[in-house]
């Protein structure tokens, strides 16, 4: 009994001093759902937040590691000539911006093209392994010895072939005005027919309408063709490259480039860039199956390559037209055989059933960051059609270059990194110079090569073959004259003294 009125006095004391029981049931009930409430969100949010964080360009993230492999940063690509190296060229300029890589860049857009390479042609040498240089890869004719000087001893050299009979089509299409051979034909097939009429070894220009390839690679594109000779000159290119692509199979050349040098995959991930319109006249000139071939990377769909249905502009050839083609540029015919057997047998090292699983992830991922960056679906649009104009492409050629719009409303971030990936060749050049070689205030801006008269539009110096009426230093390479470019070469030096 005493134990039963101790007991009550007690329930007496807390109800009366701190509460009502009930009051505390209540407040234990609302405690509880509370916390459960701030559990549930915090599981919640952390369900969510990696759909909201993600970025479309996980640039370092997408697939952090190929093992234990060291990305490689020591890079030489030989730019050849409508090869679908542009599009390589972008890869490699994006690769470098964002990891703040120094660049081997030209004084003006191309390294003295087509004589062969002088180091003294790359701004800001100095001397050999006086400046660490990263990636080199515009347009060059191949001197390695020269190339030494300036890349590290570790570089990694890789260039890109085409089936003489595709590049002979572009190059024709592009250098129509350029090239006296072919600017003497009405057609292609007529050059084809018999090309002799229309070559004349002497004349400048004239090396892009035969053996383009072998001429690009520091060859006598001239020579006549043996199988000694052409073996040789196979050994030399395997000797001086470590992986040769081959624009036909651009998807496959991406995987077996991005393993070899130890790449993550958006790196490797392009759109088709310096792609020409296939017929005359509008949107409606691009065909349907653009989608499938540029954004895909399947085949010549790549890069220079023409987009769908029938030649235009006398680009039409014969079978046999094409045989006499491939027999005109015999030098390059028996190159991209060699090269394109020695890219089967590192797809078979690869493994098939690799490869296959690797070009679908990366066709994957073009088709998603085509849907976030691009306006209508990722269709190329003819230049006079995009609204920012310095992301206009150059024109050349008998036929137009397409480009990109920016999908609107993008973030800064996703916009900048969509940017990197439509900027075309020469803008982008412009952009990596300004970034690495900033003018002093108050200095006067350069001049292109070929002087402002020569293309108004922003950042579109001229092609070869459009610098007449001008002095600069590249007109004076292709003049060929050994006073001129003694010249040139001191200049670039004083400047280079002077900064």
């Amino acid at each position: 009994m005493v134990f039963k009125r101790r007991a009550r006095r007690m329930r007496w004391m807390v109800c009366h001093r701190v509460g009502p029981l009930w009051l505390w049931k209540a407040l234990l009930v609302f405690a509880a759902i509370a916390f459960a409430g701030q559990l549930l969100g915090v599981i919640f949010n952390r369900s969510i937040q990696p759909e909201r964080s993600r970025s479309p360009f996980p640039l370092s993230s997408s697939d952090v590691s190929l093992g234990s492999c060291r990305p490689h940063t020591h890079l030489m690509f030989l730019k050849t000539h409508k090869t679908a190296s542009s599009t390589v060229l972008n890869m490699l300029y994006r690769f470098g911006e964002e990891r703040n890589l120094n660049f081997a860049l030209p004084l003006g857009y191309q390294f003295g093209y087509p004589l062969p390479f002088n180091a003294h042609r790359v701004k800001g040498y100095r001397g050999p392994r006086i400046t660490e240089f990263h990636i080199m890869g515009n347009h060059m004719r191949f001197n390695k010895p020269e190339v030494e000087k300036v890349m590290p001893a570790d570089t990694f050299y890789f260039s890109i072939v085409r089936d003489p009979v595709a590049l002979a089509e572009s190059s024709y299409a592009y250098y129509k005005a350029v090239a006296p051979a072919f600017k003497k034909a009405k057609i292609l097939g007529e050059f084809a027919e018999d090309p002799r009429k229309y070559y004349n070894p002497r004349l400048r220009f004239n090396h892009l309408a035969r053996n383009a390839l072998w001429f690009d690679f520091g060859m006598d594109h001239n020579a006549n063709f043996s199988t000694v000779l052409a073996k040789r000159g196979v050994a030399a290119v395997r000797k001086a490259f470590r992986l040769i692509l081959v624009s036909e199979y651009f998807d496959q050349s991406m995987v077996l480039l991005r393993h070899a040098l130890c790449w993550p995959l958006d790196a490797v991930v392009s759109f088709s860039l310096n792609a020409r319109q296939q017929t005359a006249g509008g949107r409606g000139g691009v065909a349907d199956s653009w989608v499938g071939k540029a954004v895909a990377g399947v085949g010549v769909g790549i890069g220079s390559a023409s987009l769908g249905g029938a030649s235009p502009h006398g680009l039409a050839l014969t079978e046999e037209q094409r045989l006499k083609l491939r027999d005109w540029n015999a030098l390059d015919w028996h190159l991209y055989q060699a090269f394109n057997k020695t890219f089967w047998e590192e797809v078979e090292r690869f493994g098939r059933a690799r490869m296959e699983a690797e070009v679908g992830h990366l066709q994957t991922r073009r088709e998603v960051l085509a849907r976030v960056c691009l306006r209508d679906g990722g269709r190329p649009v003819e230049a006079n059609r995009i609204r920012d104009k310095t992301i206009r492409p150059y024109q050349s050629g008998l036929v137009k270059i397409l480009g990109y719009e920016l999908q609107p409303g993008l973030d800064n971030a996703t916009r900048q990194a969509c940017l990197r990936m439509i900027r075309p060749e020469i803008q982008y050049k412009d952009h990596l110079d300004a970034r690495q070689f900033p003018r002093a205030a108050g200095q006067a801006p350069v001049i292109p090569p070929g002087g402002a008269h020569v293309r108004k539009d922003p950042g579109s110096p001229p092609r070869p073959g459009e610098l007449r009426g001008s002095m600069g230093e590249e007109q004076r390479d292709w003049d060929g004259s050994r006073l001129a470019r003694n010249h040139s070469l001191a200049r670039a030096e004083r400047k280079d003294q002077m900064r």
